[in-house]
């Protein structure tokens, strides 16, 4: 978790405690969050290949709220759950391929910003990837880096809905990058 995230994590959980009690009274189950979240990023797809860049962005936001509340929801409900880690996981690489898919679309005819889009998929995937198999081969201590998915959606998303969506890239692009060598490095150290 990077520090941004853990600093803004118990204000997010304050914010939200409400609006979580609501769900859980409703018995809205934490995989149901999980999966409309999803849904959300995935009806974004064609309108960020059209390049109506504000509405997908609006969709990708309802979906990463949905993300940011499946795990607030379910231990607040206390229904944690091995599958529900499993479900949030694999639907959070979905939800990252999801929108750079719709923006390699849209810039399919421009190379330069498809290589900028393929390499931003290539290295938010290495970085979800690193700390994976770190945790695979035994390593317990925390994984974080400086720019790890809150802060690559928080850009993607600000970026759409202003328009900035070539700077948003490439503020991506070197933030991932950057934390990838970083975990890479910080596994080096730990399994030496």
């Amino acid at each position: 978790m990077s520090v941004i995230t853990k600093n803004l994590k118990p204000l997010w959980e304050q914010l939200t405690f409400p609006f979580v009690i609501y769900l859980s009274r409703l018995r809205v189950n934490p995989n149901t969050l999980t999966v409309l979240g999803i849904v959300f990023i995935a009806f974004s797809v064609p309108f960020l290949a059209s390049g109506n860049f504000l509405s997908g962005g609006i969709l990708v936001l309802f979906g990463a709220l949905c993300d940011a509340l499946d795990g607030h929801l379910a231990r607040t409900s206390k229904r944690v759950s091995k599958f529900g880690a499993l479900l949030d996981s694999t639907l959070d690489r979905i939800g990252d391929f999801l929108p750079l898919m719709g923006l390699a679309l849209y810039f399919a005819k421009n190379s330069l910003w498809l290589v900028v889009v393929l390499l931003n998929i290539l290295f938010w995937f290495l970085v979800s990837y690193v700390k994976a198999r770190l945790e695979g081969l035994g390593v317990k201590e925390p994984i974080g880096g400086i720019f790890e998915r809150t802060e690559r959606l928080t850009v993607l998303i600000v970026s759409l809905l202003l328009g900035w969506i070539e700077m948003g890239l490439v503020i991506t692009l070197i933030g991932s990058t950057t934390t990838f060598l970083q975990r890479l490095y910080m596994g080096y150290k730990r399994l030496k």
